[in-house]
């Protein structure tokens, strides 16, 4: 079990995790996938990101969306 003071720190380099925002790009081979503005959990030293379940389902819609549409460049506004 975590205590307090472990629990808001970075895994990879023990760095102060807080609430913020990150890009999430991908690579869909005829194109790229740019959406800004993502809700994340980041670390303030290293800059490593995660992402909620909620978070990456919603994502994942969007790239299926952008692949379907073979879009080669999109970049997408993440909206609550």
């Amino acid at each position: 079990m975590k205590n307090e003071a472990t629990a808001h720190r970075c895994p990879l380099c023990g760095g102060h995790i807080e609430q913020g925002e990150t890009v999430f790009t991908a690579e869909l081979g005829f194109g790229v996938v740019v959406v800004r503005h993502v809700p994340a959990t980041t670390c303030r030293d290293c800059g490593e990101s995660w992402l909620d379940d909620e978070t990456a389902d919603r994502l994942e819609t969007m790239v299926d969306r952008a692949r379907r549409e073979q879009s080669q460049v999109e970049v997408i506004a993440y909206k609550n």
